[in-house]
């Protein structure tokens, strides 16, 4: 149904925006040269800052006019559809979307718009049954010249990481926002549809994940080259895990 539509994202490089492409086009056979792309942040408050970023070859791609959003685009049906985020700040004007700031109004986007999947769990249950992962957002980086002065420091981070997700996992009943015995139930759901642990660390655990991502970008023209996942990440963490895993 996306085919040959209006599709909005916040910012064209950023993760969410390339699992969507990929996932469209391989799941779905929609091909990302077969939507017209709009994006929502401006040339100064994107990646395309710092990366230089111009659309790829055959690629439809407007951005959005400064006094418009995802979501006002979207109760307008100026767009088709779109990636659009609730504010999470209770200072909108920090948040780099524009939809946090310019809002449309609550009962015309309701009117306006639906999911586009009726059931958002059965289809996050097929995806993972399908790949084996959820999409993965966010990467840690330590700069160069502070790795090789310090190579200690990306070890460390990565065993703070480890042992902080152990600590959030024991409080983890306590923040699901149900009482005692719907927490347990919500809880035995989740673990059937994604297994004990939804989130692994380490590179092998997340092996599947990475290379796919890699190679979405690369077909997206976000990257010249397939890398090596061996050679994106800190050979200690790398090595460490591993041993981990055994």
């Amino acid at each position: 149904d996306l085919a040959g539509k209006r599709v909005g994202v916040g910012e064209y490089q950023q993760t969410a925006a390339l699992w969507t492409r990929g996932i469209l086009e391989h799941d779905f056979g929609v091909s990302q040269y077969d939507i017209d792309w709009y994006m929502e942040r401006t040339p100064e408050q994107s990646h395309g800052a710092a990366t230089g970023f111009s659309p790829p070859k055959r690629i439809s791609f407007q951005r959005i006019p400064p006094d418009k959003s995802l979501a006002t685009m979207l109760a307008a049906h100026e767009i088709d559809a779109a990636l659009v985020k609730r504010a999470l700040r209770k200072d909108p004007s920090q948040v780099v979307e524009r939809s946090a700031r310019l809002r449309a109004d609550p009962e015309a986007f309701k009117l306006a718009t639906r999911p586009v999947f009726d059931d958002p769990i059965a289809e996050g249950a097929r995806f993972f049954q399908a790949h084996g992962f959820i999409p993965v957002n966010h990467t840690y980086v330590i700069r160069g010249d502070l790795h090789r002065k310090h190579p200690w420091v990306a070890l460390n981070v990565y065993k703070s990481m480890v042992e902080a997700k152990r600590l959030a996992e024991r409080k983890l009943m306590d923040q699901i926002p149900l009482s005692l015995v719907f927490r347990e139930e919500y809880l035995a759901q989740t673990r059937k549809l994604l297994g004990d642990d939804p989130f692994p660390y380490g590179l092998n655990a997340n092996r599947h994940a990475l290379q796919t991502i890699i190679d979405y970008s690369h077909e997206q023209g976000l990257t010249k080259e397939r890398a090596p996942l061996e050679s994106l990440f800190a050979e200690s963490t790398v090595e460490w895990a591993a041993m981990v895993d055994r």
